[in-house]
């Protein structure tokens, strides 16, 4: 996964409140491989209606080049399925902006590369407003963790870690493999003292060998 530092697209608003991650792709859809993409599946069930065909109205519809979500809070709750996120990036989604996330969505997002940017939810009212039937050039900056949108300058919250996986590209191994020397070193000084710990084989070959 690349990291990024900097991303310009244009944003687009969908003012709903708790749109859930069986919501942001339902459960129908998830037996289907990673590899054939999920981006069709996004939101299928608000972005089509009853006979299949695309709702003229929806944002993502008018807009199917946005790459910046305007939303409520709340994104992102109910199970979790990192499904929801695969969907949200093969569409072409690298930022959602809201007040809050479900707490599961927010760490899978940022383990695939999108940002889950937390902001006010009075300056996410303004926005939406701003946003409203259209769209607008966004740049959202992880140095400084501000977006510049609609005449905006709005300020997002992002947890040190979770920012600096996104600038290298790092999923959870990644992020601990940033710590393999001391790892290593943590290791090597408890097999010294607490041999019965590790097995055999580790701590004496020879043993290890006749048994």
């Amino acid at each position: 996964m690349s990291g990024w530092t900097r991303h310009t697209g244009l944003a687009i608003a969908l003012d709903r409140e708790s749109i859930d991650t069986d919501q942001i792709i339902p459960a129908r859809f998830m037996s289907t491989p990673r590899s054939q993409g999920y981006g069709g599946f996004l939101m299928r069930d608000l972005r089509f209606d009853a006979n299949d065909e695309p709702a003229a109205d929806f944002p993502l519809n008018r807009m199917p080049e946005a790459s910046v979500l305007v939303t409520r809070r709340n994104f992102g709750s109910g199970s979790s399925r990192e499904a929801a996120v695969y969907a949200l990036v093969d569409f072409g989604i690298r930022v959602v902006i809201a007040p809050s996330f479900g707490d599961i969505f927010a760490s899978n997002s940022v383990n695939n590369g999108l940002l889950a940017a937390r902001v006010d939810a009075g300056l996410v009212d303004q926005l939406i407003a701003r946003l409203a039937g259209g769209s607008a050039e966004a740049t959202v900056d992880l140095n400084d963790q501000t977006i510049l949108v609609a005449g905006m300058t709005i300020p997002f919250s992002l947890d040190e870690v979770w920012r600096q996986k996104l600038i290298n590209g790092w999923d959870d191994i990644d992020l601990t493999q940033q710590h393999r020397d001391a790892i290593a070193a943590y290791r090597a000084k408890r097999k010294a003292i607490q041999t019965w710990a590790f097995p055999v084989a580790e701590t004496d070959p020879e043993s290890a060998a006749q048994t």
